[in-house]
């Protein structure tokens, strides 16, 4: 290992030369406590940046162990570090003068959610943050000077404000590890009170605009109010007791003027599948990890797909037990996107008539009169949703701000106005009246009972790695997936993780299993590995965040390489 002097003396000799000579750096330096390895050296200032990590040992980090002893208390320290850092290289690192990405540095882009990243490494021995680095460039040439005081002076700087226990605000990072802690009991307690998902009393729902996810301010600004009838309490892990609306299983309908807040309602549940930062507004919005958003996504590829409690006797003859296509209509894709989450183990779904394919949610009686059920291949959520629940015991959370013809199979209507909800069921009830109902088949247990379709990964077109473009795009092996309707999806470094993780599907698990054999296989090794298990290399692995199982497999789906196992 080298020294800070031998850094210094290696920059001092490439000043003014060709930006390739960088590539001399590629090893670890001692800087004071700190450990700091260049792991990858970029081949030219407009090139992506460098890799670089900076460490020190815990014996001189001194997190205290009560913080650090579980996974939740880990990702939050985690999580308050990189926040840091970011803060800190914002305010030392002076703005970029050179060429390209001359200057940068990056520990990645942490948004409301605090989610299981790879930035920061927290382990019994070691705190290491792994940081993206322009190497300072004028033209294409070396500015080694610059490069010195940016290596050698302001990371070991950065790192001794942000990764010191003894230089943060102690406090500050107890209260993360107490609140997360808080959000992750409450979220392993709904089930155990029936409940799908829990919305706190004083929540800020509103965004500040469609485009920022940072909450709404201002006189306008309306805090959640729990209807008396739906309120719950938890006692929490810190002492702290939190009151709101409870959610719960069965059959919930949203209903409300237009812009009055349904469908941010809606948002805030969707999102609550993740915790959220203590200023986020929604912080106190939990939901089951497991719940997941549909909506309708014309044009995506369906393979395999059972979509016959849906749509069956298409006039083609197409066999929708076993659904294939690379263009999905509305409902189908709907269809697919359902049994796809249901199948993915969900307990409950979200959907907005907004973002849903009208065929697929209702048929009035005017069309049911025209056309008759023999003539329509598409059997309506409205017929099914009861029975997703009754049979299955899939809840369902539905936004309807256009049509009453959830009221008769709804558990719970709530009406929102002014972002105020109220419980309106019998009222809704007593709209829609006494109707008998048609003793049913059983439609999903029926389902259930089938051989599952096995589908299977086939070989890329390319040996070129997996790459993610964003949050909402993958390129891979010669394929884009479009994952721009998993809305879910919430952090482009969870799309990175995704697209590391279909890597590893295609280079390391057993080829003659099923996709969802070799996924189960690969969420077993992130959980005993981390995600650091990902990248098959030494030192940095990029930045990566945790998607859910469920994002991983949406991904997978939308691959058009999937093909069904004979």
């Amino acid at each position: 290992m080298h020294d800070e002097a031998e850094l210094r003396r290696i920059l001092a000799r490439m000043d003014g030369k060709g930006y390739a000579s960088y590539k001399q750096l590629k090893g670890s330096y001692r800087l004071g406590a700190f450990v700091l390895s260049v792991d990858h050296v970029q081949v030219d200032p407009y090139a992506p940046p460098s890799r670089i990590r900076i460490g020190v040992n815990m014996d001189t980090a001194c997190i205290p162990a009560d913080l650090i002893c579980d996974a939740v208390g880990k990702i939050a320290v985690s999580d308050f570090m990189t926040r840091g850092f970011d803060r800190v290289a914002h305010r030392l690192v002076p703005k970029p003068t050179g060429t390209g990405g001359s200057g940068l540095v990056s520990i990645g882009h942490p948004g409301q959610e605090v989610l299981e990243r790879t930035s920061v490494l927290i382990t019994a021995d070691l705190v290491e943050a792994r940081i993206d680095v322009g190497l300072p460039a004028r033209g294409r040439r070396v500015q080694g000077r610059q490069a010195a005081t940016l290596l050698a002076e302001l990371l070991p700087r950065i790192a001794e404000a942000s990764l010191l226990f003894g230089r943060i605000d102690q406090q500050a990072l107890r209260d993360q590890v107490l609140f997360l802690r808080d959000q992750e009991h409450l979220r392993g307690a709904l089930a155990e009170r029936g409940l799908v998902a829990f919305v706190g009393d004083g929540a800020i729902l509103p965004r500040r605009a469609g485009n920022s996810d940072l909450p709404l301010q201002g006189d306008s600004v309306v805090p959640f109010v729990s209807p008396q009838n739906l309120r719950v309490s938890f006692d929490l892990p810190s002492g702290r007791q939190v009151t709101g609306m409870g959610i719960p299983e069965g059959v919930t309908v949203i209903v409300g003027g237009g812009y009055h807040g349904k469908s941010t309602l809606l948002r805030a549940i969707e999102r609550g599948v993740y915790p959220h930062i203590a200023t986020d507004g929604r912080e106190w919005v939990i939901t089951r990890p497991d719940v997941v958003s549909v909506r309708a996504e014309d044009g995506r590829a369906v393979t395999g797909a059972d979509i016959s409690p849906f749509i069956t006797n298409l006039p083609s003859g197409v066999d929708t037990s076993a659904f294939c296509t690379a263009n999905a209509s509305g409902s189908t894709s709907q269809a697919a996107n359902l049994v796809e989450a249901v199948g993915a183990g969900a307990s409950a779904l979200l959907m907005d008539e907004d973002t849903s394919a009208a065929n697929f949610m209702i048929r009035d009686e005017l069309m049911r009169s025209l056309i008759p059920a023999d003539q329509e291949p598409i059997t309506p959520f409205v017929d099914r949703v009861r029975a997703l629940f009754d049979e299955l015991g899939v809840s369902t959370v539905l936004v309807a701000g256009g049509s009453g013809a959830f009221f008769g199979v709804a558990d719970l209507v709530i009406a929102v106005n002014r972002y105020v909800p109220r419980d309106v069921t019998q009222q809704a009830r007593t709209l829609v009246g006494t109707q008998a109902t048609q003793p049913q088949k059983l439609v999903f247990n029926a389902l259930q009972a089938r051989k599952p379709t096995s589908v299977t990964l086939g070989p890329p077109k390319d040996d070129r790695p997996a790459k993610a473009l964003g949050r909402a795009t993958i390129r891979y092996g010669g394929d884009t997936i479009d994952l721009s309707a998993v809305s879910q999806l919430v952090d482009a470094e969870q799309t990175q993780a995704i697209a590391r993780a279909l890597d590893r599907l295609s280079d390391t698990l057993d080829d003659r299993a099923s996709v969802s054999d070799r996924l189960d296989e690969l969420l077993r090794r992130i959980d005993q590995e981390g995600l650091d298990w990902l990248w098959p290399h030494p030192g940095h692995p990029g930045h990566l965040a945790r998607p859910r199982p469920y994002e991983l497999q949406a991904a997978i789906r939308r691959c058009r390489r999937l093909r069904i196992q004979t």
